[in-house]
């Protein structure tokens, strides 16, 4: 199959967590024999923070504006399947663009779901609309749950399937790090996680002046006030998602209010962290206990009393089993399988529909 992406970023990781989704996806769907080609918007805060500029599993292209893409339209109409990405900037003008240029499955994939919807809801989303939403053939959503029922009924989708985040086990494992932290959290700052970051680490932080703390991730307002045991770290490149892991007893989940609210919505953070061993902490919502068993291979926390009671036992063996559970389910290669099943079940559906048209 040729594949032909426009996503947010493949380049730099650097305030997105975009662009490990595609890498991991995109390197394992390559391994399946199948051709890449991504397309992505050259913007100057990536530009200046790139941290992959020549993959070896597809090839890497970019454009200034979406007019620069009609260099590239023998290569969309080619191509057995084409996905466009949340978040694509100019993403309506470059959806329409390749819904009339693609003779393969147009397909949109939103890694940004409940963010979207509601951004549909109240018609104030920059990278989609209502009518792009029905001209795609297919539309792939790091949410499951009722939000697929609700994407097909209240907005039109044709077709809408669940292709959560995942991970690159070559890349996330247990590593021989020295324990410097004992409990972390990686993340980008968001307001709405703010709160619960206070509360389940921040606070914890206070109260046990004893333990060691980390949290990484850039965009941090400047008046946080960051107890004396909680290290800074203002941005760390995938390389160093592993080391960083392996490095905490237990690292923290937490899930941003639209995801709380809709469910079935697990951060890629999740993967990474059991893939490399490390007992995980989390916020609840509905669906984790789908992707992890409370108790067995995850922490549900619902406030600080609950942090502190898990800081102070040995949970081993819950990151040994969150490991055996990503390894059987929940990575790159898996995802890859089941974007490729996907693609083919849109790509024939869509070639009945064109036949009884004719017919």
């Amino acid at each position: 199959m040729k594949l032909v992406v426009l996503g947010l970023s493949l380049s730099s990781s650097w305030g997105n967590g975009h662009a490990t989704t595609w890498r991991a996806l995109l390197k394992a769907f390559a391994r399946r024999g199948h051709d890449v080609l991504f397309l992505e918007r050259t913007a100057r805060w990536y530009a200046d923070h790139r941290d992959l500029a020549d993959p070896d599993y597809c090839r890497l292209a970019f454009y200034d504006d979406p007019a620069e893409l009609e260099g590239w339209a023998d290569e969309i109409g080619s191509a057995e399947a084409v996905i466009v990405g949340s978040y694509v900037p100019d993403g309506i003008a470059v959806g329409r663009w390749v819904q009339r240029h693609a003779r393969g499955v147009a397909a949109f994939y939103d890694i940004d779901t409940p963010v979207t919807l509601a951004r549909l809801a109240a018609d104030d989303c920059a990278y989609l609309d209502r009518p792009l939403v029905r001209g795609y053939d297919l539309y792939l959503s790091f949410t499951g749950g009722p939000t697929l029922e609700r994407l097909e009924r209240a907005f039109g989708a044709p077709r809408a399937r669940a292709l959560y985040c995942s991970v690159d086990p070559d890349i996330y494992r247990p590593l021989p790090a020295p324990r410097r932290w004992d409990l972390s959290y990686l993340g980008t700052y968001s307001a709405d996680r703010q709160p619960t970051l206070d509360r389940l680490l921040i606070d914890v932080a206070r109260r046990l002046p004893e333990r060691r703390f980390a949290v990484a991730g850039p965009q941090y307002p400047a008046d946080i006030a960051w107890p004396d045991n909680v290290e800074r770290i203002d941005h760390l490149p995938p390389a160093g998602h592993p080391a960083f892991y392996s490095a905490s007893r237990f690292t923290l989940n937490v899930t941003r209010a639209d995801m709380i609210a809709a469910g079935w919505s697990p951060s890629v953070r999740l993967f990474e962290a059991a893939a490399c061993g490390t007992p995980i902490i989390s916020d609840r919502w509905p669906g984790i206990e789908d992707l992890f068993a409370p108790g067995r291979e995850i922490i549900l926390a619902d406030g600080g009393d609950a942090v502190v009671a898990a800081l102070a036992g040995d949970a081993a063996r819950i990151g040994e089993a969150a490991r055996a559970r990503v390894l059987g389910a929940h990575t790159a290669g898996h995802r890859a399988a089941e974007l490729e099943n996907a693609l083919e079940q849109a790509g024939a559906h869509t070639s009945t529909l064109i036949q009884k048209e004719i017919a």
